[in-house]
């Protein structure tokens, strides 16, 4: 729930699993503040600490055996900020909508703004879309166009099922939360923690200072490598971004298919050879 200046406002409760709360219940802290608060004098953080590590496994467990199935998928970040009256709104369910048509599940913040207009396009195209939800002070709740939708306490869980389950991501105009995740996909492709996947901004008015600054300053501090910018492609056309984002993941995947038969004839050849 956002007010007309777009900053989100308090709802109608706040949700933990299966439970809401209302009024005096909600609680001060979220769980991601309470895990990485200092350590209060004494020693009770040496037991309550390790204790969440059980609260956190039972996350990851959830969250991968409701994704694990959802076939091949695409993320697609942006603000929560924006109205239906919005173009960025716009923009955003034709890119969930160009997603679905393309056979791609659509995964979101699951939230309102962005998030909501790529689920609504992915939902009335047919497809498969899903809405990772986080804890937060003020309720946002999953917005109406999730078909799958997945509440978080933490937010390095959230982020991790957007990543292992995408196969490109898809970045429309957004805040920090936008800027958190981008930053994240651009590292992780970069220091080849995952498949070189696909990441294309939309929005050339709004983003082009920031390639501005990367090329710029950024690079000429040798912050990051003279080819770390090819990682990113910018358009203004929506349909543009599903096209480029299908088309590199259709790369990948023939370069793996490509890479597992080339595998198999060499362990065939070594057999024949007898040098296994």
């Amino acid at each position: 729930m956002t007010s007309d200046e777009g900053v989100p406002t308090p709802g109608s409760g706040h949700r933990r699993g299966p439970v809401l709360l209302r009024r005096g219940q909600i609680p001060t802290m979220t769980a991601d503040e309470r895990l990485l608060a200092a350590p209060r004098q004494g020693a009770s953080w040496l037991h309550e600490d390790p204790w969440r590590v059980l609260r956190i496994q039972s996350e990851l467990v959830e969250g991968f055996g409701a994704l694990a199935e959802i076939g091949p998928a695409m993320s697609v970040f942006g603000s929560a900020r924006v109205g239906p009256d919005h173009p960025e709104y716009a923009l955003a369910e034709r890119v969930g909508r160009g997603l679905a048509n393309a056979g791609y599940a659509v995964i979101t913040g699951g939230g309102p703004g962005v998030m909501e207009a790529a689920n609504k396009g992915a939902n009335q195209a047919g497809g498969v879309s899903v809405g990772l939800g986080i804890e937060l002070p003020f309720e946002q709740g999953m917005n109406q166009w999730v078909d799958l939708g997945v509440n978080f306490r933490y937010f390095f869980a959230r982020k991790l099922m957007f990543v292992k389950y995408a196969q490109g991501f898809i970045v429309l105009p957004g805040g920090f939360g936008t800027l958190d995740e981008l930053s994240e996909a651009l590292t992780l492709v970069q220091t080849h923690k995952v498949t070189e996947f696909p990441i294309v901004l939309v929005g050339s008015s709004y983003w082009q200072g920031l390639l501005d600054w990367l090329g710029g300053p950024v690079r000429a501090h040798g912050m990051i490598g003279h080819l770390d910018l090819d990682l990113i492609r910018l358009v203004d056309d929506p349909d543009e971004a599903v096209a480029l984002v299908v088309e590199r993941d259709a790369q990948l995947r023939a370069a793996e298919d490509a890479a597992v038969v080339e595998a198999a004839a060499a362990q065939r050849a070594a057999g024949a050879s007898g040098d296994v």
